[in-house]
């Protein structure tokens, strides 16, 4: 059934089809007999019903209110903010200096461009006054 949708030279390609996994004892004997395809060892109708199995359904027990919600947001916040590592005094000024810095700099390259551009258009096509 994939075979049909491969494209390029393996598309023709006879030997895919005969790949059989046959790894260890401990398999079922419906599991060693199943081709293998390049993508991976799962078969549909194995995913099929893996998904089917795994489905839970909600119950009256698992619905949360809106106000449980928001504690439980902002319990998780929190603990997430305990995770950060903060910075301390020197490393923050430090990194405060080199924004200021960064800024600075890049904004005098804006500014210089600009001012160049706008003498340059008014040079080419002249000055209305």
């Amino acid at each position: 059934m994939a075979d049909n949708k491969r494209r390029g030279e393996d598309a023709d390609d006879e030997r895919l089809n005969d790949e059989v996994v046959n790894d260890s004892a401990e398999d079922d004997a419906t599991d060693a007999d199943e081709p293998v395809s390049r993508g991976g060892t799962a078969t549909r109708s194995r995913a099929v019903a893996d998904s089917a199995d795994g489905r839970k359904t909600r119950t009256d027990a698992d619905k949360v209110g809106l106000f449980g919600r928001i504690a439980r947001f902002i319990r998780e916040v929190v603990a997430e903010l305990r995770k950060v590592i903060w910075p301390t005094r020197k490393e923050l000024l430090t990194y405060t200096a080199v924004v200021i810095a960064f800024v600075t700099v890049m904004l005098t390259i804006v500014a210089v461009l600009d001012y160049g551009f706008a003498k340059g258009v008014l040079w080419v096509f002249g000055n209305p006054s």
